[in-house]
C-alpha cells in the first residue's frame, strides 16, 4: 500500500479511537501516531514496511552549499585551458539564461582550470590536485558529472535539491524519510542536521531541514559545536533527573487533557518530543563526547576534528550517529559561492573538506558500515566556464551553473568505481545520461526501500510527494 496519510483522516480516526473503549483505542492510537512507548522503544514508519528489500539503512549527506566547480574539483577539461581567455562560443551556450551577476557582461571569456588533473585508482577517475585525500576512495565513489537543475540562484536551488521544489514550505528530504521509515533508535532523533560553525556564505535556513506540512516530529534537529549541542536540553541549575521527571509527566497530563478536546494530533507529538528530549539529555552527550575515539582516529579525519563544529568534527560526529542508527545526518558547509578570487578561495575550501569526506568514507568502511550508509557530497549547482568578471593570468571567477555540476555517492547499495555521464568539451552541457534533481532523489529513496511515487501526503486536497510528479530511478549507478 502507498505511504499516505493526511491531517482530516487521522483526525477522523483519533476521534473513533477516543469514543471507543479507553484500553484498546488508546493502544490503537498511540500506533496510528507512530508514538514510542514509555520504554521508549523505536517508531515504525507510517507505512508499516518497505516498498522493496533496502539497500541502505541510512544516509550521510555533505552538502557542500554555495555550488562547487565541477571544471576545478572533478570534470577535467583541458579545451577550456586551450581556449583560455576566448570567448564561449554562442552555439554552446544557445538561449540558455544567465544570472543578473553576468548577463551584462561584454564578454563571456572561457576560464581555464589553474589546477592539475590526474586520473587515480583502479577506475581511472579524473581529480584536481585540490582533493589529495579523495584519490584513496575514487574506487569507493561513483562520481555523478550529469547532474542538472532548474534553479539558478542559491535559495530556490538549495531549497529544491532539499525539499522537491523550488518555493520554500514542502518537507525536507530528512523529513520525508522519517515520516516514511520511522526511527530506529528511541533515545535520537531520526533526523540530525550538523551545519559547520563559522562560515561565511550564503545563508541556511532552518526551513532547509523542517518538516513542512509533516507532522512536527519529523522536523530536523539541529547539533551544535560546543559543549550544549542541543539549545535547551539540558537541566537548569538546581533541577534534579527527578524534578524534570515529575514536571514533564505533570506537562503530559495537562497536554493529554487539552488532548482529549482538541483532537489536535500536534499535541501528541509535543508529548513525544518532551520524552524524546529527556532521553536526549543521555544519549546527546554520549554521542558527541570524544573522548573514546582513539589517535588513529584524529590522524584519519585531521586535527580539525578535535575542534566542535568543523566540517571535519561534524563528519567524525556524523560516523557516531550513523553507529547508532540515526536514519538521515545532514551536514552543511558553507562558503563554495566563488564569483571572484576563486582560486584562492576554492582551495581553501578543498582544504577544509578533502580530509574528512574521505576519510568518513574509509572508517564507515571498515567498520562494516559503508555496506548499508549511503553517503552523498555536492552542492545545489555548478560553476560556469566562462569567467565571472575580469580574467587574469591568476585570477578568475565563476557564475552559477544549473545546467551541469558533479556530485558523488557512495555505499549503501551504489556501484563503487564508476563514473557516470558526461559533459561537453567546454564543461557547459549534459551529453550523456543526464541526471535531474528529481530523479537524484528518487534514486535516494529506492535505495532506502521506499518507491518515490507512492511516498505521499495528503494536504489540503492534493497528495504531495518528494518528488513532485517526476523523477526516475537511475539504474545504471546501482550495485
Amino acid at each position: 500500500m502507498p505511504f499516505e496519510s493526511s491531517q482530516a483522516t487521522g483526525v477522523n480516526r483519533r476521534v473513533f479511537f477516543r469514543r471507543g473503549a479507553t484500553g484498546i483505542g488508546v493502544a490503537a492510537l498511540a500506533q496510528l501516531l507512530n508514538q514510542s512507548d514509555s520504554a521508549g522503544a523505536p517508531t515504525p514508519g507510517v507505512g508499516g514496511g518497505l516498498h522493496h528489500p533496502a539497500k541502505a539503512k541510512r544516509v550521510i549527506y555533505l552538502f557542500q552549499s554555495g555550488g562547487p566547480a565541477q571544471q576545478d574539483l572533478f570534470d577535467y577539461k583541458p579545451m577550456l585551458n586551450e581556449m583560455n581567455g576566448k570567448e564561449l562560443p554562442s552555439s554552446v551556450r544557445g538561449e540558455q539564461r544567465l544570472t543578473g551577476m553576468s548577463a551584462n557582461q561584454s564578454s563571456l571569456p572561457m576560464a581555464g582550470s589553474q589546477f592539475k588533473f590526474q586520473q587515480y585508482g583502479k577506475s581511472g577517475a579524473w581529480l584536481s590536485e585540490l582533493l589529495p585525500h579523495h584519490r584513496n576512495i575514487v574506487d569507493d565513489v561513483c562520481f555523478v558529472r550529469s547532474m542538472y537543475t532548474e534553479a539558478i540562484n542559491h535559495d530556490p536551488a538549495i531549497t529544491f535539491f532539499q525539499t522537491g521544489s523550488q518555493i520554500a514550505g514542502r518537507p525536507s528530504l530528512g523529513a520525508w524519510l522519517s515520516y516514511g521509515l520511522g526511527s530506529e533508535n528511541a533515545d535520537l532523533p531520526a533526523f540530525i542536521v550538523l551545519v559547520s560553525a563559522n562560515q561565511g556564505g550564503q545563508p541556511l535556513y532552518a526551513r532547509l531541514w523542517g518538516n513542512g506540512f509533516l507532522d512536527s516530529r519529523h522536523q530536523g534537529v539541529q547539533f551544535r559545536g560546543g559543549t550544549d549541542p542541543v539549545l535547551y536540553l539540558s537541566n537548569p541549575a538546581g533541577v534534579s533527573p527527578l524534578r524534570r521527571r515529575a514536571q514533564l509527566d505533570a506537562i503530559a497530563q495537562l497536554n493529554r487533557h487539552q488532548f482529549a478536546k482538541e483532537l489536535d494530533p500536534e499535541i501528541e507529538s509535543r508529548i513525544a518530543q518532551y520524552e524524546m528530549a529527556y532521553r536526549m539529555q543521555t544519549s546527546v552527550p554520549d554521542a558527541t563526547d570524544f573522548s573514546d575515539e582513539p589517535e588513529s582516529t584524529f590522524d584519519m579525519y585531521g586535527e580539525d576534528a578535535r575542534k566542535p563544529g568543523t566540517f571535519a568534527s561534524n563528519c567524525l560526529l556524523a560516523r557516531r550517529l550513523a553507529e547508532r542508527d540515526v536514519r538521515f545526518i545532514q551536514l552543511y558547509h558553507q562558503g563554495w559561492d566563488q564569483h571572484s578570487n576563486l582560486p584562492k578561495q576554492i582551495r581553501g575550501q578543498a582544504s577544509e573538506t578533502d580530509q574528512a569526506s574521505a576519510a568518513l568514507v574509509k572508517d564507515l568502511k571498515q567498520r562494516g558500515l559503508l555496506d548499508d550508509t549511503l553517503v552523498i557530497w555536492g552542492g545545489e549547482f555548478g560553476r560556469t566556464s566562462y569567467s565571472q568578471g575580469t580574467l587574469t593570468a591568476t585570477n578568475y571567477g565563476r557564475d552559477h551553473h544549473p545546467r551541469c555540476f558533479t556530485m558523488w555517492m557512495a555505499g549503501g547499495g551504489i556501484k563503487p568505481g564508476m563514473t557516470y555521464g558526461a559533459t561537453d568539451e567546454f564543461g557547459y552541457n549534459v551529453t550523456e545520461n543526464p541526471v535531474h534533481v528529481h530523479d537524484f532523489n528518487a534514486t535516494l529513496l529506492h535505495l532506502m526501500g521506499i518507491d518515490h511515487e507512492r511516498l505521499t501526503f495528503k494536504y489540503q486536497g492534493r497528495r504531495f510527494r518528494l518528488t513532485d510528479v517526476h523523477g526516475h530511478v537511475v539504474d545504471d549507478i546501482l550495485a
